[in-house]
């Protein structure tokens, strides 16, 4: 199916200096990316998992640095030609010790998934038991999905919520530690909305002499702008995605203290992965200083402002907010007082150019709905602007599309993500 992209007459700050000439070898591409372009910024990206990234980012990523092969680490490479992005990688791993407070940083991974998956090469061995939230309550694939590695390579044990309060059950945890004795204790989730308890988990952990894995693709961002608690401190290895609220470009990054550097390492590669992509190891290092200036600090504490006060709203519209509110940048709520279940929600909203996930409801067979503001709060919205997207979410889902979906673009296109340039 051909793509038709929106007509761009000026160009925007997304757009690197190579375009034109894309536009002129391949114009096909280039209406993708147009129309991706056009997409993002004439609807709502409330996908909890996605964001922004600047300009500067984008810059490193279409840089000539993809050219570079570059197997092994600094110092250390299986290929000639290295010098420059050596210097590349070790600024970015220099720059994420530094903004996270970690003794080692592994900043290779390509993707969330793939650190989980080096964490575990370093720390487990299959068939080795490992306690992690469940699927159903917020757990991630990664944390034992039979259609998964994890799943298929260990004996995962779940852990849920509470019931009434939707918040971690930590006497269950310690009981299916106790009972279990798992290798190894995972704490992080892709939609539990608020701050888990590492220093408990730790104490959990030292009780059954189980390694700690902290799971932190979602608050990493906010935990680097002093909007969350680290848990680095806490947990032996850290995974974590460079994407999402940080800010960064798509990919992954592993925290760990110096006892365990060497095996996470030698875990990344070249145990797991090939060479790393020297472009993708650039932009994050640009992404680490970007979010080391007070500008990222004031910007992550906006985005859970943010994502309370659309949490609010949503409650006041009907929906049921899950743990009453949130305490991060993620929401996850039930529209079934609305009339329609999770799937048909996010077909309504999508539809009036409102971007949303599903997800899992604890206790329950239907599907919720899971949103983040880190994208909406870097377009420049506020709390006004939250009770606005409320209100249009409720409309979609009241039948209204093709209204609320003009009044989402009016709203977006007071807020672009990528400037034109002047």
């Amino acid at each position: 199916m051909p793509v038709t992209a929106a007509p761009v007459q000026q160009e925007h700050t997304a757009l690197g200096a190579g375009f034109d000439e894309l536009r002129r070898q391949d114009p096909e591409i280039a209406d993708v990316i147009l129309g991706e372009l056009h997409r993002e910024a004439t609807g709502l990206q409330l996908i909890a998992a996605e964001n922004f990234t600047s300009p500067a980012v984008l810059a490193a990523l279409g840089s000539p640095l993809a050219n570079k092969y570059a197997e092994g680490y600094p110092g250390a490479r299986h290929h000639g030609g290295c010098e420059l992005v050596d210097v590349a990688e070790r600024i970015a791993v220099d720059r994420a010790r530094a903004l996270f407070g970690a003794e080692h940083a592994n900043v290779q991974p390509h993707s969330g998934s793939a650190a989980v998956l080096a964490a575990y090469a370093a720390l487990l061995r299959p068939g080795d038991t490992v306690l992690a939230m469940g699927l159903p309550y917020g757990g991630h694939l990664t944390h034992g999905s039979p259609a998964n590695f994890s799943g298929r390579w260990f004996d995962f044990v779940g852990y849920g919520v509470d019931h009434e309060s939707g918040l971690i059950d930590y006497d269950q945890v310690r009981l299916l530690a106790r009972t279990h004795r798992p290798r190894a204790i995972v704490v992080g989730s892709i939609a539990y909305p608020r701050h888990p308890d590492y220093a408990h988990f730790r104490a959990i952990a030292d009780e059954v002499g189980a390694y700690l894995v902290a799971d932190a693709a979602h608050p990493i961002g906010l935990i680097a702008g002093g909007a969350a608690p680290s848990p680095v401190p806490y947990a032996d290895v850290v995974c974590a995605t460079t994407h999402k609220v940080l800010r960064g470009p798509r990919g992954g990054m592993l925290l760990c203290g110096a006892e365990l550097a060497e095996r996470i390492d030698r875990a990344v590669f070249p145990f797991t992965q090939g060479g790393a992509q020297m472009h993708s190891v650039a932009a994050k290092a640009v992404a680490f200083a970007e979010a080391a200036a007070p500008a990222f600090a004031a910007y992550a504490h906006r985005v859970v402002v943010n994502a309370r006060a659309l949490a609010e709203a949503l409650a006041a519209e009907g929906f049921v907010v899950t743990t009453g509110g949130t305490d991060t940048h993620l929401i996850t709520a039930d529209p079934a007082p609305l009339g329609v279940e999770g799937r048909t929600a996010r077909g309504l909203l999508s539809a009036a150019g409102l971007v949303v996930d599903c997800c899992a409801l604890p206790y329950g067979d239907e599907r919720g709905i899971r949103l983040g503001t880190a994208a909406v709060t870097t377009q420049g919205m506020g709390e006004a602007e939250m009770a606005r997207i409320a209100a249009l979410f409720s409309a979609a889902l009241r039948g209204e599309g093709p209204k609320t979906a003009a009044r989402v673009r009016d709203l977006a296109g007071d807020f672009p993500p990528y400037p034109v340039r002047k």
